[in-house]
């Protein structure tokens, strides 16, 4: 199990991570760098096999989990081939390959930032957590914001899809959905790795009591990369309209010069309501926003990440339509300061299924959950390909300096877990899947026809 022991305020930046097993400090493994130089080679000082004296979970996974059998559905009846991982070459970044609980790459694109550097990692921090149980395979990963895989090149029983992992996926693709690089965090904005941050934004929430909180709607971020961002910052306070929402821009440079002091997430939990739209594609923001214990509001989201396809209206979040945006924006301001209580109760639900969902050993179980599934759908036998070369933490983190080194130290497993992963639900049947989305478009509806009581 992964535990953490934070033992400073918001205004520290100590973490002690204490693992713990039966009472007694479990034997770790930190970062070893060979000398001040990179390592160039992996050594074999980490435990091989996870081994339990009981292996048996008694721990549930999260109803989301169940998201892992529809975005594999698309290969159910006729399984992977290596054909169908190859033609997905020319979209992705990079392929990975596990064999024998060892991990190689073999890159084919640049990405934005260090994205291809921290989503391996994590998945090197896979390894660590579950040392053997990870099976052989090979996958194709993009780390860009769009989606690749359009459902409509690939109709009909002889049109197989290629299987590519991504960040986000949407209802017109068949993008397999993964956890994001920001869970071991974002060096380039100085947003440390997800644990450290639900606790500084847990913390940020203690300092002001919610009915207390500004009654306005709040969203800071960068307009620039969608249109549906620019049109939200058309709903500011001017001298003719207040719209209960209050837009801020953020200009990265002038916020990297100044080392972030404006724009650390801790901070921005000072209002009643905070407002999630989507950038290019979904934001990584999402999951911030949601955990401050505001009433959040989000703009009619067309992608999805790998944790938010449970949440509900009204019991997660408040949904805003992009027709009429302001307007649906000030009747929910003005619906929850008339409401004090309910609009309460829909932040701290957000924020509760946040923290108990989105523990990172629910991270973990994800990625662990999935890989076995993908794994087993495939038809032919994985192989290093002649490009690839092999990863570990050491390879990846010892040649690296400053910011992102201390990041990738902070987000390291450094023991295997102390317990097995948690219980993978059933898949949904049809008729549980159909009722469940027709809850939620209700509640939509609810919202829409204004008949929230």
């Amino acid at each position: 199990m992964l535990s953490f022991v934070f033992q400073s305020r918001i205004i520290s930046t100590s973490l002690i991570k204490t693992i713990i097993l039966f009472n007694k400090h479990q034997l770790q493994f930190p970062l070893k760098c060979t000398d001040q130089n990179s390592a160039t080679t992996c050594s074999s000082y980490y435990p091989t096999k996870f081994e339990l004296n009981d292996d048996s979970s008694t721990t549930s996974c999260p109803e989301y989990f169940r998201w892992i059998h529809e975005d594999l559905k698309p290969w159910e009846s006729t399984g992977i081939t290596r054909d169908m991982v190859e033609t997905s070459k020319n979209i992705s970044h990079f392929r990975l390959i596990i064999i024998n609980g060892k991990a190689y790459v073999e890159k084919y694109a640049n990405s934005f930032q260090t994205r291809d550097v921290f989503t391996i990692w994590g998945i090197l921090q896979l390894l660590r957590l579950y040392p053997g149980k990870i099976p052989d395979l090979e996958l194709m990963f993009q780390c860009g914001d769009n989606t690749v895989v359009n459902k409509k090149k690939f109709q009909g029983p002889q049109m197989s899809p290629p299987p590519v992992f991504h960040y986000c996926g949407e209802e017109n693709s068949y993008d397999i959905v993964f956890p994001d690089w920001t869970f071991w965090g974002w060096a380039e904005l100085n947003i440390r790795p997800w644990e450290t941050t639900l606790h500084n934004i847990q913390e940020g929430n203690k300092m002001i009591k919610w009915k207390d909180r500004i009654p306005y709607a709040f969203w800071k971020g960068n307009p620039a990369v969608s249109d549906i961002r620019k049109e939200l910052g058309k709903c500011n306070a001017t001298k003719q309209h207040d719209w209960n929402a209050r837009i801020y821009d953020i200009q990265w440079l002038q916020e990297k010069a100044s080392n972030f002091e404006n724009t650390k997430l801790e901070n921005q939990c000072t209002f009643r309501y905070k407002i999630y739209v989507e950038g290019a594609t979904w934001s990584v923001s999402e999951k911030y926003i949601i955990a401050c214990d505001s009433m959040t509001m989000f703009v009619e989201p067309r992608y999805y990440d790998f944790f938010t396809r449970n949440m509900l209206p009204l019991r997660h979040y408040w949904p805003i339509s992009t027709k009429n945006m302001c307007e649906e924006i000030k009747y929910a301001v003005d619906w929850g300061n008339a409401h004090l209580d309910n609009a309460q109760a829909i932040g701290n639900g957000g924020t509760n299924y946040i923290v108990d969902n989105l523990k990172m050993k629910f991270v973990y179980d994800y990625m662990f959950h999935l890989l076995n599934s993908y794994a087993k759908l495939l038809k032919f036998k994985p192989t290093v390909p002649t490009g690839a070369i092999e990863i570990c933490s050491e390879s990846v983190a010892c040649s690296l300096h400053g910011v992102r080194r201390r990041f990738l130290v902070e987000s390291m497993v450094t023991s295997p877990s102390d317990t097995p992963p948690c219980i993978m639900p059933s898949p949904f049947t049809p008729q549980i899947l159909q009722e469940f989305l027709d809850e939620k478009e209700n509640l939509i509806k609810q919202v829409k026809t204004r008949a929230v009581s």
